[in-house]
């Protein structure tokens, strides 16, 4: 698949047995309120929904001070969507960084369809343009034009989902699905242009000097146009677009269920004995959940306290709480969320996989997840299921020993019967500290969030040779904790910059973590990449920074790995720049190699320092670290497995979703941990239903096995020989994090390591050789 900028990332399961702190990472933008196989065709050169600049609207590339300047701005519409009395909607501006202090949403109806009127004239043009015999064909003829055009689209398009994402309420939700359709329609519009696509057929018959990415971007950009129906005619392609039109629909409600159903559970608790054995920092977060809605006074020792749903909150939660009653109640609200009452998406669910599946007959498949692997590294279902089976193999002994050994443990130390779901981590957490002496709050004092950034800043420079420091710019935010950054070169040149919003927000942001793009890479358009990293993270406590789990710590690594990519691209066509064009299952690579960096001795005494006495991590207590990495990896990596079994199941067979699940449940089964019928997960699996991974979550697992092996490099060279380790990061950065899209990644792969991936190295990472 096709990878777009819109890229929110997410996500890859937590190492922890349970569910709730599997959607840590959340959303690839290939989620953006419809189908993504639609949203991520729409331009031949824009292998997004239009997300590049138009010439008379360029971002400045500017200084290093100054990259985007808010002043001497310009609309791209000087009087189109404007309020009364002559205002230019701020939503238009696409001459700079977005004005998120100005856009709110009234500007999104009037704003998006004034763009839309101008795109639906300038391709009118274009097709004319293309459709003249006497019109000379070339790259430049053809990329140009729609570059330009699609710019304002997908620059405000972005800015109101990201909004969406990051500050939703009922006004923009409204908004925003009030004006999804005509989006829907003009992307639809812009990938079925017959003059477009029978342009790019005759440019990639007839011109001989197309560099690398050029070939590479013209190929998917004319699979991408056929699998936007571009080939189709009449009834079928009628068919087709209402398709579109209604997975766009499902897609954004079931997301907005899935946030729904996570804000509506709140469960306050005002017996301090129902937070025993609760860390203060949890306890001080739940206080302050629960002073929030009346602003009472936060009392962290005498409550009350109020559970929810958010990682924050439910992942320490169901770690330490001693009330196996509670912990039950939690954990069943989890996996049930989204699937009853008025945020129910059990129907949405068999409405999308139905749909999914017609639309891949009008275009030939067999079944959605043959259409989906089409773009994909794996390219059939028959590769997926050869790595999913050999990895189960290898996992399930394993899983199974290390929950018996669980089980042993917890009845030698007061459990009484069998273990349920909800009783997974707080024994597993019991039993990590027994065997390891160290528990997650043991470390969250070392992992104040300004100084992981200062050492995740500094390892950045040593392996890259990149500069990162706080912006001076005068950067508008969509919230007062949104910090904004520089990246440049070794010269001092500006080279990218990224938005960080750290904080979980229940209220109005979304869950997990991700990167997504506010600008992209262009030479024709003078612009430089600008990101968004998303966590959801604890937030600051009273007197106390942000103390960050070890896997809040990791998530952040991962997330700007995403960023990596996007910001140290060099390929200079904005369709194959950064992640643009990136096949879905290598585009975890950069993101999973930079987790690998936080158990190297040298790192985590950069990134880890005391918020009190700035002491390093204690070199036994991350010794322990280190041993617990491997700690029921054959459980976890069984789950990844099945996830990704009931994922490719889902999208291949016609039985309702709940047979499947069952299916798939008993097959993936441990002896003694039956699965519990109440469970609905589904109904919450914004993945494959409200994001980019349906038919494709197993990308995990497969870029997992890619990141390992490049981060093995490091490893064979010696990770105190820091010559050889700097020397082979600027090789990481010139090959994984510099090609993008431009050039297939089986290629990258070798041009960096010298061979095909091999998956000796994940295999050691987890025990199993």
């Amino acid at each position: 698949m096709t990878m777009s900028p819109f890229l929110c990332v997410l996500v890859r399961f937590s190492k922890d047995g349970y569910r709730p702190h599997f959607t840590r990472r959340l959303f690839f933008h290939k989620r953006r309120g419809f189908d993504y196989c639609m949203l991520s065709l729409v331009l031949m050169f824009v292998v997004v929904v239009v997300k590049v600049a138009s010439e008379e609207a360029i971002c400045l590339q500017g200084t290093p001070e100054s990259p985007y300047p808010l002043s001497q701005r310009k609309s791209c519409l000087a009087t189109g969507g404007g309020d009364e009395g002559g205002y230019v909607n701020p939503l238009l501006d696409v001459s700079g960084l977005p004005r998120f202090e100005e856009i709110h949403a009234k500007h999104v109806v009037p704003g998006i369809t004034a763009v839309i009127e101008e795109v639906e004239k300038g391709l009118e043009e274009i097709e004319n343009q293309l459709g003249d015999p006497s019109h000379r064909l070339s790259w430049s003829a053809i990329s140009d034009p729609l570059e330009r055009l699609g710019y304002p689209l997908g620059y405000s398009w972005g800015i109101v989902n990201h909004l969406n994402g990051v500050r939703n309420n009922e006004e923009l939700r409204q908004a925003h699905q009030k004006i999804q359709p005509a989006v829907v329609k003009v992307s639809t519009r812009l990938a079925q242009s017959i003059p477009v696509y029978n342009a790019m057929k005759r440019l990639g018959e007839s011109v001989s000097e197309l560099d690398g990415p050029q070939e590479r971007i013209l190929a998917s950009a004319l699979q991408d146009a056929r699998h936007a129906g571009a080939e189709l005619e009449g009834q079928q392609k009628a068919q087709f677009n209402d398709i579109t039109l209604q997975l766009a629909k499902l897609s954004s409600q079931f997301n907005n269920n899935v946030l729904d159903a996570t804000k509506a559970f709140q469960l306050d608790l005002t017996d301090p004995a129902d937070v025993d054995g609760l860390p203060d920092s949890l306890k001080q977060l739940m206080a302050a959940n629960a002073a929030a809605e009346d602003k009472m006074h936060v009392d962290s020792e005498r409550g009350p306290w109020r559970v929810t749903l958010d990682g924050p909150c439910i992942d320490p939660f169901l770690k330490h709480s001693r009330n196996r009653a509670l912990r039950e109640q939690v954990y069943l609200a989890y996996i049930t969320r989204a699937s009853n009452g008025s945020t129910d998406n059990t129907g949405l669910i068999e409405d999308m996989r139905r749909l999914r599946q017609e639309k891949s007959k009008i275009l030939g498949y067999s079944s959605f997840a043959e259409l989906s692997l089409k773009s994909k590294m794996a390219e059939t279902p028959e590769k997926v299921w050869e790595l999913i089976n050999s990895l189960k193999s290898k996992s399930r002994s394993v899983a199974e020993r290390e929950h018996e050994e669980l089980q042993q443990f917890a009845s030698a130390n007061g459990h009484s019967g069998q273990l349920k779901q909800w009783d997974i981590a707080y024994w597993a957490e019991r039993q990590r500290e027994h065997l390891f002496s160290f528990n997650d709050e043991d470390l969250r004092p070392y992992f104040p969030l300004p100084g992981v950034l200062e050492g995740l800043f500094n390892l950045t420079t040593f392996l890259f040779g990149v500069h990162i420091k706080p912006s001076n710019q005068d950067i508008q935010v969509w919230c007062g904790d949104v910090r904004f950054f520089d990246i440049t070169d070794g010269n001092g040149n500006y080279l990218a910059s990224f938005f960080l919003d750290p904080y979980s927000r229940p209220s109005e942001k979304r869950g997990g973590a991700w990167m997504d793009q506010c600008i992209g890479m262009s030479k024709l358009l003078k612009t430089k990449p600008v990101a968004y990293l998303v966590c959801n993270q604890t937030p600051p406590q009273k007197d106390k920074p942000s103390l960050m789990t070890f896997r809040e710590v990791e998530t952040l690594f991962h997330e700007f790995g995403h960023g990596l990519q996007h910001m140290l691209t060099t390929v200079p066509y904005a369709a194959a720049a950064g992640i643009a064009n990136v096949e879905w299952d290598a585009v975890e690579l950069p993101s999973q190699f930079m987790e690998n960096w936080l158990y190297d001795d040298s790192t985590i005494q950069q990134v880890g320092r005391h918020y009190q006495h700035g002491g390093r991590v204690p070199v036994d207590m991350f010794e322990k670290v280190k041993q617990a990495r491997k700690y029921r990896a054959g459980y976890q990596m069984l789950r990844q497995l099945h996830f990704s079994s009931l994922d490719m199941e889902l999208h291949t067979r016609s039985d309702h979703w709940m047979d499947v699940k069952m299916k798939m449940d008993q097959d993936y089964a441990l002896k003694t941990l039956p699965p519990l019928k109440e469970d609905r997960f589904p109904c919450s699996f914004m993945h494959i239903f409200g994001g980019g991974y349906a038919a494709g979550y197993y990308s995990y697992k497969w870029a997992e096995v890619l990141a390992a092996d490049a981060f093995s490099a490091f490893e064979e060279a010696g990770l105190d020989n820091r010559d050889s380790i700097s020397e082979i990061g600027r090789r990481f950065r010139d090959t994984v994090l510099s090609l993008g899209g431009g050039t297939h990644p089986t290629e990258v792969f070798k041009k960096f390591r010298g061979r095909d991936p091999l998956p000796d190295a994940l295999l050691r990472l987890y025990g199993m050789t």
